[in-house]
């Protein structure tokens, strides 16, 4: 800036001015000299500071808070996206860590699989979350996910705990050992609702240090206490026949009892009912034998994927030839290729399922033993498979085969409805009633068709009938014999001891 411009630049903030009579007067006006024609005068830099001093949109704050809600923006954009795939993993049950998440990764895990699917179809979640997220805020790690997690569970039992409100209530337990080898506690809320239906809710996953009954409840206890669920309000226990569970003196249901008198002990009468059926037949040595060769033949024919592949494949020919002939009906989900199901050593409806998957897939399983037997790698394997034809068609085998089912069926209709979450007391006493019903008529009434049945299937497959009023010969020492039809061995020594044991 010039010398003459800068010259009593502070005439008017500093000294003053009094020359008003050169106002307006051309080039001597005190005013036009102070302006200056430098647009970088004094007085133009002090308009300008001035005219940006009034401009609201330049100033620092506005700009700082301008940025601030774009990042707002951003990281809500980052979160809702973490949210919803935390949420889809949650209640489809997935995985949400992967073996190798490293950027490298063909596989990073189902989480951040699923953020690339979704950045795909939507360019500003790809950019905002997977491209430009600052290492600071891009919520994908596992603690954030475990962080959100536990919000959505929160969220859930706060739910679960308003619906329960104030009244009555159930607790069902059970623990299990998980892979990581920690004892844990599940613990199920069933109450009725304001609308006056049965609801049975998962509300929460404790992990316990040991399973011994005191435990448990302190457990339990503070669960409950946590959300302010009174134990007085507990009026019925359900737990598994464990000692430490229903111990009369010190079991669980003991404890609990001890603080409230109402909370009464039901053991899963589902549960129950397979354990006690299960062991009733056990009892009938038939009908344990009968089992143990069951799963020897599932053995050795599921034994390899070129075994179980060939079933597939018989059965395949099997039921197109039975449409062929008008065995079958065709339409959309029928005759589905299956295969032989395994039977559990506790679970009485595992036993009928196994059942029944024999005897749809007897044929392809014959023919598989057979092939088995002509074109076995080993000599183990072909001796396996022989006897394993040999039980498979024996009269004995399919008559116990046919009994059990008869019988499992209407068992299996007992289980289903005991394992309802809307079952009560007295429907379900009602229900035992009726079954029992059943088997006794069973045992009045269905020895014929039974019978029929067996020997019309016998024949079906070639297996060899005995003849029935022949007489049986069974041994029950050194010397003594009773000399009985074989019909009779059949009809009082096999089917009506299953039908006893059941009865009882």
């Amino acid at each position: 800036m010039k010398t003459s411009q800068r010259s009593r630049w502070d005439v008017f903030t500093v000294m003053g001015f009094r020359n008003w009579k050169k106002i307006n007067n051309g080039k001597h006006c005190a005013f036009l000299n102070h302006i200056g024609e430098d647009p970088c005068s004094c007085h133009n830099k002090a308009v300008k500071s001035c005219e940006d001093l009034l401009k609201q949109s330049q100033h620092i704050d506005k700009v700082m808070n301008a940025q601030s809600s774009e990042q707002i923006l951003n990281n809500r954009l980052r979160v809702k996206t973490s949210i919803d795939v935390v949420r889809w993993l949650a209640f489809q049950g997935c995985a949400f860590r992967g073996h190798d998440e490293t950027l490298d990764s063909k596989n990073r895990g189902n989480f951040l699989e699923m953020l690339k699917l979704l950045a795909s179809y939507n360019d500003k979640v790809g950019k905002l979350v997977l491209e430009n997220a600052p290492k600071s805020s891009k919520y994908t790690s596992p603690q954030i996910q475990k962080e959100i997690l536990e919000v959505l569970a929160k969220k859930v039992r706060n739910k679960i705990r308003e619906d329960v409100g104030d009244s009555r209530f159930c607790i069902i337990v059970d623990e299990a050992r998980d892979e990581s080898k920690r004892e844990q506690m599940a613990i199920i809320l069933r109450f009725v609702d304001v609308d006056g239906f049965i609801q049975e809710r998962f509300f929460d996953l404790v992990h316990v240090k040991d399973t011994s009954a005191l435990t448990l409840k302190n457990e339990i206890s503070a669960v409950l206490s946590r959300h302010c669920l009174d134990i007085q309000n507990i009026r019925g226990q359900g737990y598994d026949g464990a000692s430490n569970m229903c111990g009369e003196w010190n079991g669980l249901q003991a404890l609990f009892l001890k603080d409230c008198p109402y909370a009464y002990y039901v053991h899963c009468f589902a549960h129950r009912l397979q354990l006690a059926l299960v062991a009733a037949s056990r009892e009938v040595v038939s009908v344990h034998e009968f089992f143990s060769n069951l799963n020897f033949i599932i053995n050795v024919v599921g034994a390899s994927c070129k075994c179980h592949d060939e079933l597939q494949a018989a059965q395949a020919t099997h039921i197109a030839h039975m449409i062929v002939i008008d065995e079958l009906e065709s339409g959309k989900g029928a005759n589905q290729i299956g295969t032989i199901k395994r039977a559990g050593d506790s679970r009485w409806g595992s036993h009928f399922y196994s059942i029944c998957s024999l005897l749809r897939m007897f044929e392809a399983t014959c023919s598989v033993l057979e092939t088995i037997i002509k074109e076995g790698s080993t000599y183990s394997q072909r001796g396996d498979a022989n006897a394993a034809y040999k039980m498979i068609t024996s009269f004995q085998f399919i008559f116990i085969l046919h009994l059990m089912k008869e019988i499992m069926g209407i068992t299996d209709v007992l289980c289903q409805v005991l394992q309802q979450k809307s079952q009560d007391i007295l429907n379900a006493m009602n229900m035992v009633s009726t079954t029992k019903g059943l088997i006794q008529k069973l045992r009045n009434e269905g020895w014929e068709n039974l019978l029929e049945n067996v020997v019309s299937f016998s024949k079906k497959f070639d297996i060899d009938i005995p003849e029935l009023s022949s007489r049986y010969i069974q041994g029950r020492g050194r010397h003594q014999r009773d000399h009985i039809t074989i019909e009779h061995h059949y009809h009082f020594e096999i089917f009506n001891a299953v039908i006893d044991f059941q009865m009882q």
